[in-house]
């Protein structure tokens, strides 16, 4: 160390520490100032700030008194060195570059952006397309597209239960062994026999009707309609049971004209207990009337107004039979004319038509030829006969009287001889042989007088 560096020491010393003594007694007053200036903020503070967060609002003044202080001296100490020449070889003494609240935008270097993490979304299903999008967009789906599957769904539900419903009906009546108990035992008759099932069998297929069903059969003396009325009764009654289940024979019933008025008020109270009983059942009951032709005026006006369509719903659910002979001359004179035209020659495609079917269904088409005729005449008599149903059944052939003897006969117990039947069929009754066909003038009403005599 140079002479010349130690008097310019020894130079500047006393000028350093004459500053150092005015630094340290700025620091005294500053702090007094401070600690007046603390107080002077206490005592303006309103009571209730100064009671809620005395001690942080106290520490947030301090810290700003401070703050400011410090601010201040460096202003001051810039201004100093500012103004004075510092000797050669001195240091320079500039205020250190610190962070302050008001400082220069210069100051410090800008901080760099906060990067944001980004999501990584779990990728889609790739698709060699080279697009963009990774998965294709999905199109937006209208709900009333879901409404109408779920209108579909119901409508399938509700018909599929009317069809079990329809089923259900139809296996109650067991309509099945009716036809097989028809077919078994009414002989010569499978066009009236198929027509009375195919309406039965549309009428029970539901509960709920419009109207009633009215089946009116009508045929010769002996043809097999009062045995047919007894056969649908017996099944009826096994089926529905034995109180909804009616036969009405009018010549033991009411003989008498005169008590024909009684007879009509009385059928009429029965028929409404039995439909009112149906209906709390759920059942359809059965009237079968045996020998209309012999009713009166007063019994067929009850009936007429208890079978139209005004009437409340139990009416409505209700199976009505005549058996009745009205017609049977017309049915007779029927198929004698077109035999005998057949036979002449002069009608053989009638007689084509009549010989269809292989178990005597010649006489497919009677009622669709005799159907207006009949109704015709039945309308004249009685305007019950409007909304009915016509069957009408044909004359029976000597095969079929050789039938009835047969079935009579095991029913009573006698050995079914070939030669016997032949022998009692032909002690029957016959028309003039016209062709091909003997039918018998009474039918099969004299078969089971004939056997109980044997």
């Amino acid at each position: 160390m140079s002479i010349y560096d130690s008097s310019d020491r020894y130079s500047e010393s006393p000028a350093d520490d004459q500053t150092e003594g005015e630094e340290v007694e700025r620091d005294d007053e500053e702090e007094e100032e401070e600690e007046e200036e603390e107080e002077a903020q206490r005592s303006s503070l309103p009571p209730s700030i100064a009671q809620f967060s005395s001690s942080s609002l106290l520490a947030v003044v301090r810290i700003r008194q401070k703050y400011l202080a410090m601010k201040k001296r460096r202003l001051e100490m810039s201004q100093v060195f500012g103004g004075t020449k510092l000797m050669a070889g001195a240091p320079s003494r500039a205020s250190p570059k610190i962070f302050t609240f008001d400082g220069e935008p210069n100051s410090m270097p800008p901080l760099a952006p906060e990067r944001r993490k980004r999501r990584r979304r779990h990728r889609g299903v790739q698709y060699p397309t080279g697009r963009g999008c990774r998965a294709p967009p999905k199109p937006a789906q209208s709900r009333a597209k879901y409404c109408l599957y779920l209108l579909c769904a119901i409508v399938f539900l509700q018909v599929y239960n009317a069809i079990e419903n329809l089923d259900d009906h139809v296996l109650c009546y067991d309509l099945d062994g009716l036809e097989k108990t028809l077919r078994r035992e009414v002989f010569g008759q499978r066009a009236a026999v198929e027509g009375l099932l195919a309406l039965l069998h549309d009428y029970l297929s539901t509960y709920v009707h419009g109207r009633p069903l009215v089946l009116s059969v009508h045929g010769p003396s002996g043809v097999g309609k009062s045995h047919l009325g007894r056969l649908l009764a017996g099944h009826f009654r096994t089926v529905v049971g034995e109180p909804l289940v009616l036969q009405y024979y009018v010549l033991h019933r009411c003989p008498l004209e005169a008590d024909a008025w009684h007879c009509a008020r009385a059928l009429s109270v029965v028929v409404a207990e039995m439909v009112e009983r149906a209906e709390e059942e759920e059942k359809i009951p059965l009237f079968v009337f045996d020998e209309a032709e012999h009713m009166h005026g007063e019994i067929l006006d009850a009936l007429r107004d208890l079978v139209a369509t005004k009437r409340s719903n139990e009416y409505l659910n209700a199976i009505y039979l005549f058996l009745s002979g009205l017609g049977g001359e017309h049915i007779a004179h029927h198929l004698l004319h077109n035999s005998s035209s057949a036979a002449g020659g002069g009608g053989m495609m009638t007689m084509t038509r009549t010989m269809e079917g292989p178990c005597g269904d010649r006489h497919g088409n009677l009622a669709k030829e005799l159907g207006p005729l009949l109704r015709d005449t039945l309308e004249k008599r009685h305007p019950l006969w409007e909304a009915a149903e016509i069957l009408p059944m044909s004359l029976l052939e000597k095969s079929h009287v050789a039938e009835c003897f047969l079935d009579e006969m095991a029913g009573e117990g006698f050995y079914p001889d070939q030669e016997n039947i032949e022998r009692l069929a032909g002690e029957v009754e016959y028309y003039p042989a016209v062709g091909e066909h003997q039918y018998a003038r009474t039918g099969c009403k004299q078969v089971v007088a004939k056997v109980n005599l044997l």
